[in-house]
């Protein structure tokens, strides 16, 4: 397995598809990156060469925000909204949806299992 950035990438897959494993990485910059390096989108990623997986990793580094720093940013963005107790920082400390979704029913996600309640007596 070719290693990017520090993450196996698989080999049986085309390198566009490949490319898209690493965090912050998505279509778009797969595209560009293959183009920008004039690597072929279709090839497996099992025949990337050692100088090919160094500019890869150079072009990625250099030139967008992935993985660790990427994840960094994007926690330092919610303490600070959780910080200045903003509308939207409260809604990250309670677990609750934070873009404005419903949350009488399809929030399970954020606000855990679903507990029963019991029935009222007649």
């Amino acid at each position: 397995m070719a290693r990017v950035i520090g993450i196996d990438i698989p080999d049986n897959k085309r390198l566009e598809f490949s490319l898209q494993y690493i965090y912050g990485v998505g279509p778009a910059i797969a595209k560009r990156v293959c183009d920008k390096l004039n690597l072929d989108r279709g090839m497996k990623a099992q025949r990337l060469t050692e100088d090919d997986i160094a500019r890869i990793n150079g072009v990625l580094q250099s030139e967008f925000l992935v993985e660790g720093d990427l994840r960094r940013q994007i926690q330092n963005n919610i303490k600070r909204l959780v910080s200045i107790n903003c509308y939207r920082g409260t809604r990250h400390r309670l677990g609750l949806p934070v873009r404005g979704q419903r949350t009488r029913t399809n929030a399970r996600t954020r606000k855990g299992k679903r507990k029963t309640v019991a029935n009222k007596k007649k």
